[in-house]
């Protein structure tokens, strides 16, 4: 009888197998069993070949084919899928086999001579029908190699291409720590857990009293409480080094920082929401215990008349700022003890991974609070009025964490909070790894200047106003370039008095740029005068000043000071009243002018220094130390009070420095590039900056907002004829939102990338402006130069291919999923048509054909029609709960995190990379079983003297499975365990490695005793193993959390990892296929429910797996409480007979080793 093989009809698979007919109603081979097909060898070689066989062996034939096993035989009828059911008309009889491949005996001669040909017919064609699980079709093995190769250049592009320099100087400390050993378990339970502890700069502070401001640090995922020591250790020493000694910043309330931080016994708070939550509570009460410190004279070492602290500044890093966060929708909260939070490197806008299900409902909870709160109308009515939010990312050098996530723009208004990258701080000017911003030398510096800038022992919060605060925030991280930035120097008041003749060469006319290449030529103290012109049309104008040296502030004595200033009406008897510091440069003439003056020098931007010699905008340690620039821009309306600008040029002897000052037109210094992105793709951009260019230009991109691009920025080398160049060309790229900058110095080639538009990152809290839209780049060149310089702007697709390492290395916990889930559906219908479990790569050939591309062209097709710029309209399609708010803050939950059609692509191509990978990894699972059967093999004693036939037997009979009562019982304590003290999540590493060793010594039988039934049963259970290992990631995290908590003593039980639903079907599953039994075919209706349940976690895996990966979990439960079913219904044994079962095992145990 013939029969297609592994393929289903609808594959077009017409290559055919023969196989002998059983009659399954006797268990014994009918006489048309032994007929050969035409693709056999002809009756005279088989009975040939069985007579050498009886010849050999003097063991009858019952003998021989008797195997131990657990499994009572019994007729098709009652349902057990190894023993072949009689052929009908609509169905190809599958192979008769146990669970060992054997036939079963029959009784009296007839029947032995007839099952014995039967036997060798079969012999003859299984070897034909047997598919090593090695092979791999054409196709497969094309798509496989493609996937790897795309892989490979991702990841070789994320390590080679588009990388950021590292800029960060080592820091130098004397830490010590003090442990708080009263704050115990009277204040809080989890104080047997974690511990608080107060740092101390040895040298420096000599005790443990309070004294000033108090600061609590919260160290991230996994982190040490000891990571406070490197700006601990910088704020001891600028206090007691500089701001002690300074009497004006003392009477302003300027102290001392009492920093305290935390042992968390370096918990896994990332993968682990309850642990969040956790540390959350004991923050809470451990700054009610901290703030009790400062009110108790034994440790307190405060002015009685200063008001007592009520709150604290919150430091966190990575996973520490989200709980920062959670600490104020705790119930233990204290009110207003908390209104400044600063997070470094932490990711605000989703969590890392999304692996266990309390640590997205976590995410959630806190930024629904935070959304919800400053959605408010009223002041009043917003918990976190008083609150500001500065989120510090690191940038592209952070492998981590995604600085994209570090964004808070979807949680608080700019009046509140904003997201700044280390590239933008002024003096810093690098990106930095998810360590180093911790310890970079001249990161910790800026930030400690800040905190003590905005700290206030006057008032009871310890700070300023939250209004002050930001100004603070803004001055310190930002580069003063910004929109939002705000000028103080035209507004102030007058500092300077300063007196010039009335008919000096001193002022500029306008229109006319001042240009000096060196200071002191004419040996004395000289004013360069340039008049403001009026504001208004027809031109828009600003002012620049760009220097080397450094601007005087008032009363000093350096090279150059730069003052904004206006007339002073002569009245006699007040030449010089009120002001501080007066320069006068009349040289005892009659005929003066006065002017009012206000210093520039509050609002000087530093710029890194760019000349021949420059590499980096930063140096490095053992490096020569760069100075910097300093620049001045206004636009007119900020200074259009004042008259003149004044350059007054101190230095009376020739020093070494530049000046260049100009007015503007910003027609001529600011140009937006309307380009397509698809433009962009194929022909780049390309502008010329003429000869007759400001001294500043800067040029605009809409389009260029998305973080998965890269490109590169070429400037065409220029000359400046006999003169040499005052600077080389700087360049910087920005982003409005988040504050964004980068540097690049002495400039002919730049890599650009950006943290702009990310997938999974929810939109903004408030819609921008299209002005605030796209990647903008400044460019500081020679004006004196007068040659036109060369832009091009390229993407660079290699680079590019980088960038998606970082935003998309967590789909290979879900996309997967949809291969292994559409393999498996795909083997099961076959097997339901045919009785063949074909193996994984086989399928995978199959599924290449139809299913999987099908898949991933209509998911790409569908995602492309409802993609919508409306948020509403993209929520209805994906949501199962539409949002009611007018942002949807989850819109890019799902799929691959973007709206843009232009990335769209990205799901075929992810598909590919993830056919690659399950192939790789079947490789890996089919060597793994292999070696493990080896060692086995080496272990097992075999005598020398054993036939290979014996051989054969004595190996197969390792299949041997403990007793049905041991099974329960040990079923029952392991489910018992689950739901009282260990997480399902042991039970489950537990059920994989049990499939393991079921899939081994599957494995060995099926090597040795090469047949359908026992290929199938190894290609069944294969197949299952590589299913449940690819979810396996999901709940290592859990488990490594418990494991932890055991290590530090803390026994107190996860109470939302026991149920015992969510193991139970694995865990009866597993136990089901260490008996060897073949899950039964399944016919009619019902077959549809194994092939839709597979599909489904196919479509979730893709779509909703990556912001919800711990479902995925619960559906793969679902498939093995169906497969569990399924082998429930060949289990038709009588009540009275389950003693059998019982007794009956150790008797076949023993029958089989007979000879």
């Amino acid at each position: 009888m013939t029969r297609h093989s592994s393929v289903s009809s609808e594959d077009g698979d017409t290559s055919r197998v023969e196989v002998p007919h059983v009659n399954s109603s006797n268990s014994v081979l009918s006489p048309q069993a032994a007929q050969p097909s035409s693709t056999s060898s002809d009756p005279d070689n088989i009975s040939h070949h069985h007579q050498r066989r009886s010849s050999a062996d003097p063991r009858t034939s019952s003998s021989i084919s008797r195997r131990s096993t657990s499994i009572n035989w019994k007729s098709a009828d009652a349902g057990n899928g190894l023993i072949e059911k009689p052929p009908s008309p609509t169905r190809s009889t599958p192979p008769s086999a146990s669970p060992l491949g054997l036939i079963p005996t029959a009784n009296g001669a007839h029947a032995k001579r007839e099952m014995e040909k039967a036997h060798d017919a079969m012999f003859a064609v299984r070897h034909q029908r047997w598919r090593s699980p090695w092979t791999i079709g054409l196709l497969a093995l094309v798509a496989s190699f493609t996937g790897i190769a795309l892989l490979l250049t991702v990841v070789h592009s994320s390590v080679t291409r588009q990388l950021d320099p590292k800029g960060c100087r080592m820091s130098y400390l004397r830490p010590s720590y003090a442990k708080l050993n009263e704050f115990d378990t009277e204040h809080t339970r989890l104080a047997s857990k974690y511990s608080l502890y107060m740092y101390r700069e040895q040298g420096i502070d000599h005790d443990t009293r309070v004294r000033g401001v108090p600061v609590l640090f919260i160290p991230g995922n996994a982190g040490s409480y000891k990571q406070v020591r490197p700006i601990a250790s910088e704020a001891a020493n600028y206090f007691h080094d500089v701001l002690q000694h300074d009497p004006e910043l003392y009477n302003a309330g300027v102290r001392s920082l009492d920093f305290f931080t935390v042992d968390f016994n370096e918990d896994i708070t990332a993968f682990h929401g309850q642990t969040l939550l956790d540390q959350a509570e004991y923050l809470n009460e451990a700054i009610r215990y901290i703030l009790s410190l400062y009110l108790d004279p034994r440790v307190s070492d405060r002015n009685p008349d200063l008001p007592d602290p009520t709150s604290v500044i919150v430091l966190g890093h990575s996973m520490g700022g989200i709980v920062a966060r959670t600490m104020l929708i705790m119930p233990n909260y204290q009110t207003n003890s908390i209104n400044t939070i600063i997070t470094m490197s932490a990711p605000h806008a989703r969590p890392p991974v999304s692996f266990d299900s309390q640590i997205v409902k976590a995410y959630r909870d806190i930024n629904d609070y935070w959304r919800h709160a400053y959605s408010q109308q009223w002041a009043n009515n917003n918990p976190l009025w008083h609150v500001t939010l500065v989120s510090i990312a690191g940038g592209g050098l952070d492998t981590v964490v995604p600085s994209d996530y570090a964004s808070v723009k979807s949680l608080v208004p700019d009046t509140h909070g904003f997201t700044v990258f280390t590239s933008t701080i002024p003096t810093v000017w690098t990106s930095m790894d998810h360590q180093a911003i911790l310890w970079c030398d001249q990161f910790r510096k800026v930030l400690v200047r800040a905190l003590f800038d905005l700290s206030d022992v006057h008032r009871a919060s310890q700070t300023k106003p939250r209004a002050e605060r930001m100004r603070v925030f803004k001055k310190h991280l930002l580069t003063g370039m910004e929109t939002v930035a705000e000028k103080t120097a035209p507004r102030s008041d007058p500092t300077t008095l300063l007196t010039v003749e009335d008919n000096s060469d001193t002022i500029i006319a306008q229109g006319e740029r001042l240009v000096l290449r060196q200071l002191g030529t004419t040996g004395r103290v000289r004013a360069h005068l340039l008049t403001i012109p009026p504001p208004g049309p027809p031109e828009v104008k600003r002012f620049t000043l760009m220097t080397d040296t450094k601007l005087d502030k008032p009363g000093e004595h350096g090279k150059l000071e730069v003052m904004f200033c206006s007339v002073v009406p002569s009245q006699p008897g007040q030449a010089g009243a009120g002001f501080p510091s007066q320069i006068d440069l009349s040289k005892g003439t009659t005929g003066t002018t006065r002017l009012a003056c206000r210093s520039a020098a509050p609002d000087v931007i530093l710029l890194p220094g760019s000349n021949k010699t420059t590499r980096f905008p930063f140096y490095r340690d053992l490096e020569d130390e760069v100075l910097p620039f300093y620049y001045l821009e206004y636009d007119l309306d900020d200074i259009a009070e004042q008259q003149f600008i004044a350059v007054v040029e101190k230095a009376t002897n020739p020093a070494p420095g530049f000046v260049i000052a100009e007015f503007s037109d910003q027609s001529r210094s600011h140009q937006t590039e309307q380009i397509g992105l698809q433009r962009l793709l194929t022909l780049g951009l390309k502008f010329t900056m003429p000869a007759t260019r400001p001294m500043v230009t800067e040029i605009k991109v809409p389009s260029l907002q998305s973080s998965l691009l890269a490109y590169n920025l070429r400037l065409s080398s220029h000359s400046c004829g006999n003169r040499e160049e005052l600077f080389t060309p700087m360049v910087r790229q920005y982003l409005v939102e988040p504050y964004e900058s980068k540097y690049f110095v002495n400039v002919r080639d730049a890599p650009i990338s950006l943290h702009g538009v990310a997938p999974y990152v929810p939109p903004p809290l408030t819609k921008r402006s299209a002005s605030e839209d796209g990647l903008s780049f400044q460019f500081w060149t020679d004006p004196t130069c007068n040659s036109s310089i060369e832009v091009e702007l390229s993407v660079d697709f290699r680079g590019s291919l980088g960038k998606l390492y970082m935003r998309y290395r967590t789909v290979f916990a879900a996309f997967p999923l949809l291969v292994v889930a559409l393999v498996l559906r795909k083997q099961f219908r076959v097997y339901d048509s045919t009785g063949v479990f074909i193996t994984f790569t086989e399928s995978l050939d199959l599924c290449l054909r139809q299913s999987i591309p099908l898949m991933l062209a209509s998911l790409t097709l569908l995602t492309f029609a409802t993609a919508n710029p409306n948020p509403a309209g993209s929520a209805s399609f994906w949501h199962w709960n539409k949002s009611t708010s007018l942002i949807d803050f989850h819109l890019n939950d799902y799929l691959i995190g973007t709206q843009d059609p232009m990335f769209l692509f990205l799901i075929p191509m992810i598909g590919i990379i993830c056919i690659g990978v399950c192939t790789v990894f079947n490789y890996i699972t089919l060597a793994l079983t292999h070696l493990l059967s080896s060692l086995f093999n080496l272990l097992a004693f075999r005598p020398a003297w054993v036939r290979n036939d014996d051989r054969k037997k004595q190996g197969a009979s390792t299949f041997l499975s403990s007793s049905p009562r041991r099974r329960m019982i040990t079923t029952a304590v392991l489910l018992f365990l689950v739901s009282t003290a260990i997480p399902y999540q042991f039970a489950y590493l537990v059920a994989c490695l049990v499939q393991l060793t079921t899939t081994v010594r599957a494995q060995r039988i099926a090597q040795e005793l090469q047949s359908v039934a026992n290929s199938s049963f190894y290609n069944y259970v294969h197949s299952i193993l590589i299913l449940m290992l690819w979810i396996l990631p999901i709940n290592l995290p859990t488990l490594v959390v418990w494991i932890h908590n055991l290590a530090v003593h803390w026994l107190t039980p996860f109470t939302s990892h026991h149920n015992v639903l969510s193991i139970m079907p694995f865990i009866v599953l597993v136990e089901t296929l260490t008996t060897g039994k073949m899950v039964p075919p399944v016919t009619g209706r019902m077959k549809h429910v194994t092939s839709t349940l597979l599909f489904g976690i196919a479509i979730y895996a893709v779509v909703y797996g990556i912001s919800y990966a711990y479902t995925l979990h619960h559906l793969v439960n679902l498939v093995a409480f169906w497969l569990v079913i399924l082998h429930s219904t060949s289990d038709s044994w009588p009540i009275s007979g389950i003693k059998h079962l019982y007794e009956g095992d150790a008797e076949d145990r023993k029958g089989g080793k007979e000879p």
